[in-house]
C-alpha cells in the first residue's frame, strides 16, 4: 500500500507540473489507463502475497516490485489526475461571455465572507436565463457595497448594496458579470488561478444593479449547504458574544476555520511567532478534540454494565472519537489538513474498531491516498507538504525508537523533528521561517490546543456566553506572549528561494541529523543541507541590468539590479486596508531573489496603482533613500530613512550604470494647476547593452516638455509605455523622439479603463515596436548584458512558467473590446 501511495503522489505531482494536458479530451483513454495501472498493481500484490506465503523473497525480487507497483501507482495518480482536470477544464467560461449581463437561478453554494467592500460567496447556477449564454455550474462572485463600475466617464455610475444577509442554501435570481479566473503572475508569487481550480471555482465576477436581484422563495442544496448554514450560526453567535474584543477573529477561526477573521497584524505576528497553524484548524485541534471524546466515552460507556455488554467500551469510545473527528473536520471547512487528520484518524479507528495493529506509515498512506482521489490538486498547496511532512517528521523521530521515552523527552523530540523536518519546505514555500518558533510553540500548543480549543467548541454550541468569554480571555494573555515575542530583533530569519535539487537534498539531510543517538556519522547530514544555502540565485554581473515589471493588475511596480545595486521604481496599488502589492507581491519578489537591501525606492507621483505599495515595502525592506514627487510627510512615506523630490538634475551611477531623472524639474512644483500624472518621476537608466525609459503616468503635457527641454536624452532601447496606454499620453511626437525598440505595457486584465487604448497601440504597431504586456504575459524580465547592444533578453512568466490552468489571452482580443 506504500508504494502504491508513493506512486499515486509521484503521479499526480507530475500532471500538475505539466504545461498543457498531453491528450486534452480523451478522458477514456485516461480511464483504461488509470484501470490498467490499478489491475496490474492489484494482480501483482496478490501474486506477491502467495509467492510470499511458498517461499522467502530475495532482495532482487522485493526491490522488482516496489518498483513494480511504483510505476503502476505512479501511472493511477497522472491518469487519474488527467482525467480529473479535464472534466474540470472543460467547464471554463467562454472568452465571448466575459464582461457581458447575464441572468441566472442558482443557490448560495458556500459560508459567505464579508469584507469592507461588500460580501463574497460562491455560487452554483441552476439555469441561466440569458439567451444563449455557456456559463459555468460553480462560480464566486462579490456583491459589492459601494462602487461596482465606473463607466467612461469615470463617474460612479453603478453603485449597489448586498441585501442585509446573504445564507448559505438561499435561491436568488442574480444580474451579474462574469470573467475567467486570472492572476496575477509573479516570480515567487501566489497563484490565484490554481487556487481556483482546485475550488472548482471556473469563473468570477460581481452583481450588477441594472436588471433582476431578488431571493426566490425556498432553500435548496445538500449536506454540504446544511454545513455552511450551521457555520453561519456558529459565527454570528459568536460574533454576537464577542462583539469588538480584538482576538474574537481568532476564536472563529478555531471553531470553524474562518481565517478570514484574523486581522493582518495578528496574523503577522503568528507567522513571525511560527504559530499560524494554531490559528485555524489544526491537525493537533482535531486530534486533541478526537481524543478527549474517546477518553469520555470510554470511561461512560464502561461503568454502565449494559452498554459493555452489547458493545465493547473500546468500540463505543472510537465510534465517538470518529464522529467527533467528522463533525469538527466539516464544520472547519474540510480543509487539506484537517482532512489528513481525519482520514488517519480514521484508520485508526478501523485498526482498534477490528483489534488489528497498524504501523504509523500505513497510517499516513492510508491518509494520504484518500487526500489525492479527493482532490488531486492538494499537491499545489503549502498546507499539503506541510501537514503530511509534519506528521512523517514525528512518525520519523518516535515510531520503532527502542526505550521508554517521558513526555518532556517526547515533547522536545517532537517540536526538533517538526522544526528541522519541515525546515527545507518552509524555505522552498516561504523564504523565511520563525526562529523563536521553538519557545512560542512550547506553551502556545499546549494552551490553545488543550485549553482554547475546548472551551470555544463548548462556547459555540452551548447558551453560555462566559465560555467564550474566558476563552477569549486565555487567547489574549498568549496573544501578549506571542507579540513580545514576535518584537524580538532577527525574530524571523530570511534566505531566498532554494533550487528543488537542494530542497530534495536538504529533506535526506534532515532525515539523515534525525537518526536515533549513537550514530557516528549523524552529523554528516549536515553535507546534504548545505547547498539549499550556499546555491544562490543568479544575479546581474558588472555591467549588466536587470529589470523586473512586475505584474500587479492595473498598475505599475517594477524592480531594478546591477551588481551591487536594487532600486525599486513604483510600488503598485493598494487592494485593502491590510493588503497592497508591496506586501503581497514586491517585497515575496525581493525575497525569494534574496535580496534583503534596499538601495533605493521611487514612488512617482500620488496615484494608488504606483504608490499604494510603498509603506509595506518601507518597512519591509528599509531603503536607504526614497525619490518621490509627494510631499514628505505623507503617511505612506512614514518610516523612510530620507525622502527627496525628483528633480531632474539629480543622476547617480552604480556598477557602471547610469541613472538619470528626466522629469519633473523644480519649478513644476509650484504650479497650481498641474495634474498629479505631469508631475511623475521619469528615469532613464542607460546601461553598456541598452538603455530603458519609465515614463510612469506622464501624459501629453509632460511629454511636450520633456521634448523641449531634454529631447536629446529621451532616446531609449526600451520604454515603458506612458499611463499604462492611455490615449492621454504616447503622442507620436514622443514616440519618435524615444525611437524605442520594445516597448513594456502595465496593464491589468480586462481593466475598467480599457487601457491599452486601441488607437494609441496601433502608433507602436506602425513604428515596428514590439510590446509586451503584463495582463497576457504575467511578470516580465528584462536583462541587458554588456554586449546586448539595445537587444535586452525577455522573460515573460506565464510562458517560463507554463501550466496547463493557466490563462493566456489571445493577443488580438485586447483589455476589454
Amino acid at each position: 500500500m506504500r508504494s502504491l501511495t508513493l506512486g499515486l503522489l509521484i503521479g499526480a505531482f507530475l500532471l500538475q507540473g505539466m504545461a498543457s494536458l498531453p491528450l486534452d479530451g480523451s478522458g477514456w483513454w485516461l480511464t483504461a489507463g488509470a484501470a490498467l495501472a490499478a489491475l496490474v498493481a492489484l494482480a501483482y500484490i496478490g501474486l506477491a502475497r502467495i509467492a510470499a506465503r511458498r517461499a522467502q523473497q530475495g532482495i532482487a525480487a522485493k526491490c522488482a516490485g516496489v518498483v513494480t507497483i511504483l510505476l503502476a501507482g505512479s501511472l493511477l495518480g497522472f491518469s487519474y489526475a488527467h482525467w480529473r482536470a479535464d472534466l474540470r477544464l472543460a467547464d471554463e467560461l467562454p472568452r465571448e461571455w466575459e464582461g457581458r449581463d447575464v441572468q441566472v437561478v442558482g443557490i448560495v453554494a458556500s459560508l459567505p465572507t464579508l469584507n469592507e467592500r461588500g460580501t463574497r460567496f460562491e455560487f452554483d447556477i441552476e439555469k441561466t436565463l440569458t439567451p444563449e449564454a455557456t456559463l459555468p455550474p460553480h462560480i464566486s462572485i462579490t456583491w459589492y457595497v459601494e462602487l461596482a463600475h465606473q463607466g467612461k466617464s469615470g463617474k460612479e455610475d453603478e453603485a449597489t448594496k448586498p441585501p442585509l444577509e446573504i445564507k448559505p442554501g438561499e435561491r436568488w435570481q442574480l444580474t451579474l458579470r462574469l470573467r475567467r479566473p486570472h492572476g496575477t503572475q509573479n516570480p515567487h508569487g501566489y497563484d490565484f488561478e490554481a487556487w481556483a481550480l482546485e475550488r472548482n471555482i471556473r469563473a468570477t465576477g460581481y452583481v450588477r444593479s441594472k436588471g433582476v436581484n431578488q431571493l426566490l422563495g425556498g432553500h435548496a442544496g445538500g449536506i454540504g449547504t446544511h454545513i455552511d448554514r450551521l457555520r453561519l450560526s456558529i459565527r454570528e453567535r459568536m460574533n454576537a458574544v464577542l462583539k469588538d474584543k480584538p482576538y474574537g477573529g481568532v476564536l472563529v477561526a478555531l471553531a470553524i476555520g474562518e481565517q478570514n477573521a484574523i486581522p493582518a497584524e495578528q496574523w503577522r505576528v503568528f507567522w513571525r511567532t511560527g504559530v499560524g497553524h494554531l490559528m485555524s484548524i489544526s491537525g493537533l485541534h482535531i486530534t486533541m478534540v478526537a481524543s478527549l471524546l474517546y477518553w469520555l466515552a470510554f470511561r461512560i460507556w464502561a461503568r454502565i454494565p449494559a452498554l459493555a455488554l452489547r458493545l465493547p467500551a473500546q468500540r463505543a469510545a472510537v465510534l465517538a472519537g470518529a464522529v467527533a473527528a467528522l463533525s469538527y473536520s466539516l464544520v472547519a471547512g474540510f480543509s487539506v489538513p484537517t482532512q489528513r487528520t481525519l482520514f488517519m484518524l480514521s484508520a485508526v479507528a478501523v485498526a482498534l474498531w477490528m483489534g488489528r495493529a497498524t504501523s504509523p506509515s500505513r497510517v499516513l498512506s492510508w491518509a494520504l491516498c484518500a487526500v489525492l482521489l479527493l482532490d488531486p490538486w492538494a499537491v499545489l498547496t503549502p498546507g499539503f507538504w506541510l501537514s503530511f511532512g509534519a506528521v512523517a517528521a514525528i512518525f520519523y523521530v518516535t515510531a520503532h525508537r527502542t526505550g521508554e521515552m517521558s513526555s518532556l523527552k517526547g515533547a522536545v523530540l517532537t517540536q526538533l523533528a517538526v522544526t528541522l523536518g519541515l525546515l527545507p519546505m518552509t524555505l522552498a514555500l516561504f523564504q523565511e521561517v520563525s526562529v523563536v518558533s521553538p519557545i512560542a510553540n512550547a506553551f502556545a500548543i499546549p494552551l490553545i490546543s488543550l485549553v482554547v480549543v475546548p472551551i470555544t467548541l463548548l462556547g459555540a454550541v452551548l447558551p453560555f456566553d462566559w465560555l467564550l468569554l474566558l476563552a477569549h480571555e486565555l487567547m489574549s494573555w498568549c496573544y501578549l506572549a506571542l507579540q513580545w515575542l514576535a518584537a524580538t530583533p532577527n525574530a524571523v530569519w530570511q534566505s531566498h528561494a532554494p533550487p528543488l535539487w537542494t530542497v530534495a537534498l536538504a529533506l535526506i539531510g534532515c532525515a539523515w541529523l534525525l537518526l536515533p543517538r549513537g550514530l557516528s556519522t549523524r552529523s554528516f547530514g549536515f553535507v546534504f543541507v548545505l547547498p539549499m544555502f550556499l546555491v544562490l540565485p543568479p544575479a546581474p554581473q558588472a555591467g549588466e541590468l536587470w529589470v523586473t515589471l512586475l505584474d500587479v493588475g492595473q498598475g505599475l511596480a517594477t524592480v531594478v539590479r546591477t551588481e551591487h545595486h536594487t532600486l525599486v521604481y513604483d510600488t503598485g496599488p493598494s487592494y485593502n486596508p491590510d493588503s497592497d502589492s508591496g506586501n503581497r507581491i514586491v517585497v515575496p519578489y525581493l525575497r525569494g531573489e534574496g535580496i534583503r537591501e534596499l538601495d533605493a525606492l521611487i514612488v512617482t507621483h500620488d496615484d494608488d496603482d504606483h504608490s499604494g505599495g510603498a509603506r509595506s515595502i518601507i518597512a519591509a525592506r528599509n531603503p536607504k533613500w526614497v525619490l518621490t514627487s509627494l510631499e514628505k510627510d505623507r503617511d505612506i512615506l512614514a518610516g523612510a530613512n530620507e525622502v527627496l523630490r525628483c528633480d531632474d538634475r539629480d543622476d547617480w551611477q552604480w556598477d557602471g550604470v547610469n541613472f538619470d531623472i528626466i522629469h519633473p524639474v523644480k519649478d513644476n512644483y509650484s504650479e497650481g494647476n498641474r495634474k498629479i500624472n505631469d508631475l511623475g518621476c521619469v528615469l532613464k537608466i542607460a546601461a553598456p547593452g541598452g538603455s530603458i525609459l519609465f515614463t510612469a503616468d506622464v501624459e501629453k503635457k509632460g511629454e511636450i516638455e520633456m521634448m523641449e527641454r531634454a529631447s536629446a536624452d529621451l532616446k531609449a532601447d526600451v520604454m515603458v509605455v506612458p499611463h499604462h496606454g492611455s490615449k492621454t499620453s504616447s503622442t507620436e511626437a514622443f514616440l519618435d523622439a524615444v525611437q524605442p525598440k520594445v516597448a513594456l505595457i502595465p496593464v491589468g486584465y480586462r481593466n475598467r479603463f480599457r487601457h491599452p487604448n486601441k488607437e494609441v497601440m496601433a502608433r507602436y504597431v506602425e513604428r515596428g515596436i514590439t510590446t509586451y504586456r503584463t495582463d497576457e504575459m504575467g511578470a516580465l524580465t528584462l536583462k541587458f548584458s554588456v554586449d546586448a547592444k539595445g537587444k535586452p533578453v525577455v522573460t515573460a512568466y506565464r510562458n517560463e512558467r507554463r501550466r496547463y490552468w493557466l490563462d493566456l489571452p489571445a493577443k488580438e482580443e485586447g483589455a476589454l473590446d
